[in-house]
């Protein structure tokens, strides 16, 4: 199987059972930590026995790897989804930015595991992962791209701004909720105004 194409449904699992324990791990291993986390905790917090676990994932990095692939995809749907390749730039890079911050907001426990634990993972499910993340990232570059060619955009550095786009919608894994900020969609639309201003929108 190859590292950048793994097939989904064989390393997430489609069983409920599957379902139940990343459920479980997700919130001990977003708690905790996935290095201070053990197999047996999550295994405990659904009142199974650690054996009950091994048959749907054989080991805890093959867990974070299966809510990794799992988590991102779930990202990268939600942002392409969201684009309209024939609308107008603006309104492209507005409706995906705000997916994507709505994403990390309102799934900010997957995505604190997802985004955040990269480095516990194998070298073989890293490159699996950071080729969906490059995907990711395509989206927001592509955009900004058509709107620097049609002039709706002034971008200093393309490259630069997809990274500072992404990196903000993924920091917010790392703080939402807070008391300022409780309400994904009110979040999005702030983030929305700070990305249009990275890239030189005009009128903006």
């Amino acid at each position: 199987m190859s590292a950048s194409a793994p097939d989904v449904a064989t390393e997430v699992g489609t069983s409920k059972a599957a379902a139940r324990i990343r459920a479980a791990a997700i919130e001990v291993f977003a708690a905790k930590g996935y290095g201070a986390t053990t197999t047996r905790e999550i295994a405990a917090s659904l009142d199974l026995s650690p054996g009950a676990v091994y048959p749907h994932y054989k080991t805890k990095e093959s867990l974070l790897f299966a809510i990794s692939l799992e988590g991102h995809y779930s990202a990268l749907s939600a942002i392409t989804k969201a684009d309209q390749p024939t609308a107008l730039p603006v309104d492209r890079l507005t409706s995906t930015v705000a997916a994507y911050v709505e994403w990390h907001a309102r799934n900010h426990s997957l995505a604190r595991v997802v985004q955040h634990e990269l480095r516990s993972l194998s070298p073989e499910h890293f490159q699996a992962i950071a080729a969906i993340r490059r995907s990711t990232s395509k989206v927001f570059t592509h955009i900004i791209e058509a709107g620097d060619a049609s002039g709706d955009f002034r971008t200093i550095d393309t490259e630069a701004a997809t990274l500072a786009i992404t990196s903000l919608g993924v920091d917010v894994s790392r703080w939402f909720p807070s008391n300022t900020h409780s309400d994904p969609a009110i979040l999005a639309q702030r983030y929305v105004e700070l990305s249009l201003r990275m890239v030189g929108a005009q009128g903006v």
